[in-house]
């Protein structure tokens, strides 16, 4: 049973991913997004996305859908997917969004996840493959019915790694079906196939000053241990994101929510650091010599105290001189 100590860490937790989320439906950031990974919109300005594309409000984890029992399926306010053959789906974030097109604007099926485990036991890539295919297959019964295929409208799920390998640190990597002749020269319209579209968008270790463009934008939402006052003028001079209420008390709270998941990690990573090493039948001093005693340390402190790697490391004194070392052992053992 979970001790008291590690229930309000998982609190914590749970409040800033919720948080973390509705900073991320915000329209000025979701368009930055899509300005940089949906290719519609390549050519469309912030503003334009904003105010002519973007479709309703965002909802974030709030509306249940059930799909076997044929009620309502892909709307603006659905970010739960719900059947009772293949389990239940949570998205982050839904929305539709118009993309410009020659003649009637295409409407597009948006999801945005926010991921903090690379590794859940699974390739990310299939998940959101599934996603995708979750998406399309919920717009029966509301985008088209019966036989009208024509009908069905294009989707794309965005994942957002926060931690990524470091192979796939600050990457952006979108994914497609593409038309292939094997024999003769046939050619169906693009729009025919070219239906789901995973894309993976990788963060990593750097400060966000170090970065351009979107991968930017969300290192610094995300990562950067700045001040709230610092990351909302940021937004809006640099990447022209309309300054909120709710924008600001938004990323005000994922900083003090940051901070006190930090804290708290530390305080029992310290003490789960000092129990690692007396399993090990060595003191914390000893490990730093000793390879496979300092791994299994780092590695117990960030699966149970959800703190990262540096952090770990601080806790343990790990020299620095021999971090490199010990990071790239644990990401090859992770990867």
């Amino acid at each position: 049973m979970p001790s008291s100590e590690d229930q309000q860490t998982d609190e914590l937790k749970k409040a800033y991913d919720a948080v973390c989320k509705k900073v991320l439906a915000e329209k000025g950031i979701i368009a930055n997004i899509l300005k940089s990974c949906v290719k519609e919109f390549e050519d469309s300005s912030i503003d334009e996305i904003v105010h002519h594309c973007i479709q309703g409000t965002p909802e974030v984890g709030t509306v249940l859908v059930e799909p076997d029992a044929g009620i309502t399926r892909i709307q603006n306010v659905q970010t739960e997917d719900k059947s009772s053959t293949e389990g239940t789906v949570f998205y982050d974030i839904r929305f539709t969004a118009l993309a410009p097109a020659d003649g009637q604007p295409i409407e597009l099926i948006i999801n945005i996840e926010a991921q903090n485990d690379f590794n859940p036991g699974y390739p990310l890539l299939k998940r959101a493959i599934y996603y995708c295919s979750r998406l399309i297959s919920s717009q029966y019964g509301t985008v088209f019915t019966k036989s009208h295929y024509e009908k069905i409208q294009k989707v794309y799920s965005i994942w957002i790694c926060t931690a990524p390998t470091k192979a796939w640190s600050y990457t952006i990597t979108r994914y497609s079906m593409k038309e292939e002749n094997l024999i003769g020269q046939a050619e169906a319209p693009n729009s025919d196939y070219d239906l789901l579209t995973p894309i993976l968008v990788c963060l990593g270790k750097k400060h966000y000053t170090e970065l351009t463009g979107l991968l930017k934008m969300l290192n610094l939402v995300l990562l950067d241990n700045i001040s709230s006052d610092s990351k909302v003028k940021t937004l809006s001079e640099e990447f022209k994101v309309t300054t909120t209420p709710h924008l600001e008390k938004g990323v005000a709270k994922m900083c003090n929510l940051s901070e006190g998941i930090e804290k708290r990690g530390i305080s029992i990573g310290k003490a789960e650091g000092i129990s690692i090493g007396k399993a090990e039948g060595i003191s914390i001093g000893e490990t730093r010599g000793e390879t496979r005693g300092i791994v299994r340390s780092i590695k117990a402190l960030m699966r149970k105290s959800g703190l990262t790697i540096d952090a770990a490391m601080d806790i343990l004194d790990v020299p620095e001189a021999d971090r490199p070392r010990y990071a790239e052992i644990i990401e090859k053992g992770i990867h």
